[in-house]
Formats: structure tokens, C-alpha cells, sequence
């Protein structure tokens, strides 16, 4: 079972100038071959037909924790498409068909991201790889890790909005761990030594601006235990020196602090949440008051509901 809280992994920035063609590039990252729908589906089915688990219980634990975190970078690529989006389907606003790249977002997402890659094209199940064998398996995450990385590379080159350039900037550094994980744990199944491939594709992660916040808060040494109680033998394979900066790997228990989302304003001119928002606004105030709770919502975000319209309005018309 996953424990869902209601914070993003990271910051990300407010919406800002909307920017559709760059939310088309982000795409890749969530619904491409090497997307975050392929890294969290390829270690979740991996995890549940894991054999011989409790035998082989330091690599089952790792492979269900990266899983576990990979949920939650699914939910930062869609906001930042989404975040990417916000503005661009307002009222009477909508985009000029020459100008985006994939009018889906608009005609059947509400100005939203889809499980789709760059060019539109549904992902599916056909990405996963879960063989049973455990080399194998592991060795494909690998692989699949280090093409992830390449990809947010070049994403990271071709989409300058604030709000993807903050979530390559994280991912990068994210991505890496499970990358040195995977490393790790085939060096310890088999002896042999990824860690020499390490940058792999060659460009050091310190070099990347958007990554310096994260790599001084030891974010590329940490791997997390999404459990309160399970997954306890991961230092049996996270352990040693991180093979770019030499820091001494670390387990750190329980799951990331987080940070509230922003609450992204309704685009109407998609009907997202509907054509007339403030109608679904009365109708939750109602059930609120009917029910006892507080007038209030009780949900936390980043803006507290108030003034993000305005400035979002305020950079369209810049």
C-alpha cells in the first residue's frame, strides 16, 4: 500500500508566462519510453513479483522504495505541465493552433498533463520489464535510469520555463540516486563495477545550476524508506561512497518533508473544473457547512487560494 501525502516532493515555482509548446517537451518525461510512468510502473511490477523476497529481502526493499518515490515524481511532472499550461486556457484565450505542439492538452486534458510522451503517443504497458530474473531485471533499471537521465537532459536544454527547469534540476539530482542504487545493487549481486560509468551521459550534476539546492542539501546521498515500519534492510546495499562526490550513502527513515502545491486556478476556457467554476466553488461550501467542517478547507497549499489569478493574469498580459 502507498501512503499518499499531500505535498509535492519539491518547490516548484508559481505559474508564470504559459508556455505550451515547453509543456509538450515535458511530456517525454512523464508518458516517454524512459518517462516517470515507465520507472514507477517497471519497479512497482517488479516489486510485486518479487520471489523469494524475504531470501533476498536488501534488493526487494530497494527495489519497492525507489517505486514508492517514483509515485511521487509522476505527480511533479504533471505539475509542472499543468503549471506549465495555467493561463494558456482561460476564457475566450485559448492558443493558437500553430503554436502548440500537442492540442490534446486542450481538447481532452482542461489545459492539463496526459499519460502520453512528446509526440502524444499513449504510453503502455509494453515499457515494463519484469522477467523474474533478478540481474536482469535490475540491470534494465539501470539502463532505464541512465536513458531517463539523458532525456532530462535535453529537456532541460529545450524547455527554459522556470517550472521545468526547477524540476530537471530535481529529477537530475533524484534520478541519480536510483541510478547509483541499481549500480550498487548489481555490483553487490555480481561484482561488477558500474560505479566507473558514473556521470553517465557524461555531464557532471553539480554543473547544473537547478541542481546545486539539492546536492547542498544531500538530496544525491539519500534514499528514503516510504514506511514507518517495512522496508528495513536497505543499507544491506545502500551503503559505501556516492561515486561522483564521494559522500558516504545514506538510508534516511520515513519520507521526504515536502512542500505545498500551488492551487492553480480554473481554466475555463477548457472547463477545467467546469465552464462556470465558482457554481462547483458554492456547491463545496454547501456540502462543508452541511456536514459540520470547518468553512475554511482544511487542505494546505502554497498560495492559500488567494492572489495566484491575479498574477498569473497579470504575466499573460506582460
Amino acid at each position: 500500500m502507498i501512503l499518499r501525502i499531500d505535498r509535492l516532493l519539491t518547490e516548484l515555482p508559481p505559474p508564470s508566462t504559459p508556455d505550451p509548446a515547453g509543456a509538450a517537451v515535458v511530456q517525454e518525461l512523464l508518458g516517454g519510453k524512459f518517462g516517470e510512468m515507465s520507472t514507477f510502473m517497471n519497479y512497482t511490477y517488479q516489486s510485486f513479483n518479487f520471489r523469494s523476497r524475504q531470501q533476498a529481502r536488501p534488493f526487494f526493499d530497494l527495489v519497492s522504495n525507489i517505486a514508492a518515490e517514483e509515485f511521487g515524481h509522476i505527480e511533479l511532472v504533471a505539475t509542472t505541465i499543468n503549471t506549465m499550461l495555467t493561463g494558456a486556457g482561460e476564457k475566450n484565450e485559448l492558443p493558437d493552433p500553430e503554436k502548440v505542439l500537442n492540442p490534446q492538452h486542450f481538447i481532452a486534458g482542461g489545459a492539463a498533463a496526459l499519460v502520453q510522451d512528446s509526440n502524444g503517443k499513449p504510453w503502455n504497458g509494453d515499457y515494463v520489464t519484469s522477467t523474474g530474473d533478478l540481474v536482469e531485471d535490475l540491470t534494465h533499471n539501470f539502463f532505464l535510469e541512465t536513458g531517463a537521465r539523458n532525456n532530462k537532459l535535453k529537456v532541460y536544454e529545450m524547455a527554459d520555463h522556470p517550472a521545468a527547469r526547477a524540476l530537471t534540476g530535481y529529477l537530475l539530482v533524484r534520478g541519480g540516486v536510483h541510478q547509483v542504487a541499481y549500480a550498487r545493487a548489481l555490483e553487490r549481486l555480481t561484482g561488477a563495477d558500474l560505479m566507473k560509468m558514473f556521470p553517465s551521459p557524461r555531464i557532471p550534476t553539480e554543473t547544473i545550476p537547478e541542481c546545486q539546492p539539492h546536492i547542498q542539501r544531500g538530496e544525491h546521498k539519500k534514499l528514503y524508506r516510504f514506511s514507518p515500519e517495512d522496508y528495513l534492510e536497505l543499507a544491506a546495499v545502500w551503503n559505501g561512497p556516492h561515486p561522483e562526490t564521494g559522500d558516504e550513502l545514506e538510508v534516511v527513515d520515513g519520507y521526504p518533508e515536502g512542500t505545498p502545491p500551488f492551487d492553480l486556478p480554473a481554466q475555463e476556457g477548457v472547463f477545467a473544473p467546469d465552464y462556470a467554476p465558482e457554481e462547483i466553488v458554492e456547491i463545496a461550501r454547501n456540502l462543508l457547512m452541511k456536514a459540520g467542517l470547518p468553512d475554511e478547507p482544511t487542505g494546505v497549499v502554497a498560495n492559500n487560494g488567494h492572489g495566484l489569478v491575479d498574477r498569473v493574469k497579470g504575466a499573460v498580459g506582460a
